[in-house]
């Protein structure tokens, strides 16, 4: 019996291509949510990023935000798994140098530092954010714990640095940009820990996921579903594939798995 539902936000609860959230999962998230089945956010984002799913935030009892690096039931902090500060500052300089965009999320605060063209045409057209933390310095975010990296850099560019870092791990879920978080940080662990705190079973989730990033959420929850617009290797790795975000995946899959 599945007692809890996890979403990833874009591309899975969030269509790339109308920026809103398909009128089918509403429906579908409240049916569970009348069936005692609890909701979850799993997404890349922080939470000050969350923009975009303001139709069915009143179901949702928790969030994984920042790939697993801050998790949150309520007003309840499930974890937060900072970024050790000397590979903080080694991507800060890296970006400098390389003159990359890197998005910097503190605890509270996130900015984005050496802001460029690119980062207006992935952030803000692509992924329909505003606020980028502009007005916010980069040493105000310093001095809290740093849960996430986001350096808007080319696969090549991720393998020449990353090796360089000794405590942290990159996922992708868009060829733009890498998010890099603590060595051991994924979805994953966000599902692990959730479902201890609330004391039920992996066996009892089903996560759902369309980019990279999903990889290890699809593969530890008791059901992993794929939307048809995700890349191969989650598919791959999934229980079931669903259609797209737009041709009313979650909906469908919801069905196919009688939760509805």
């Amino acid at each position: 019996m599945i007692k809890a539902l996890f979403f990833d936000i874009d591309g899975t609860l969030v269509s790339f291509n109308t920026h809103k959230i398909p009128q089918s999962t509403i429906e579908a998230l409240s049916l569970a949510k009348t069936k005692g089945i609890e909701i979850y956010i799993s997404t890349g984002r922080p939470y000050a990023l969350i923009n975009n799913i303001d139709e069915i935030k009143y179901l949702v009892n928790g969030y994984i935000t920042a790939n697993g690096a801050y998790c949150f039931y309520g007003e309840k902090i499930i974890s937060c798994s900072p970024i050790p500060q000397e590979d903080v500052r080694l991507v800060i300089q890296k970006a400098e140098k390389m003159n990359f965009a890197c998005m910097i999320v503190g605890e509270e605060d996130l900015t984005m530092y050496n802001s460029n063209a690119k980062v207006d045409r992935i952030f803000k057209k692509m992924l329909n954010v505003s606020d980028l933390g502009e007005n916010i310095s980069l040493e105000k975010v310093l001095k809290q714990r740093i849960l996430q990296l986001t350096p808007v850099i080319t696969e090549q560019e991720e393998f020449e640095i990353l090796p360089l870092l000794k405590h942290v791990v990159s996922s992708r879920w868009c060829s733009d940009f890498a998010d890099i978080t603590a060595k051991g940080v994924n979805k994953a662990k966000g599902l692990i820990e959730i479902a201890n705190w609330k004391g039920f079973d992996l066996s009892q989730t089903m996560a759902f996921g369309d980019g990279g990033n999903d990889l290890e959420i699809i593969k530890a929850a008791g059901i992993g579903i794929a939307m048809g617009n995700a890349n191969s290797i989650l598919k791959e790795a999934a229980n079931y594939v669903a259609t797209s975000i737009d041709d009313d995946g979650i909906y469908n899959a919801l069905r196919y798995w009688k939760i509805i």
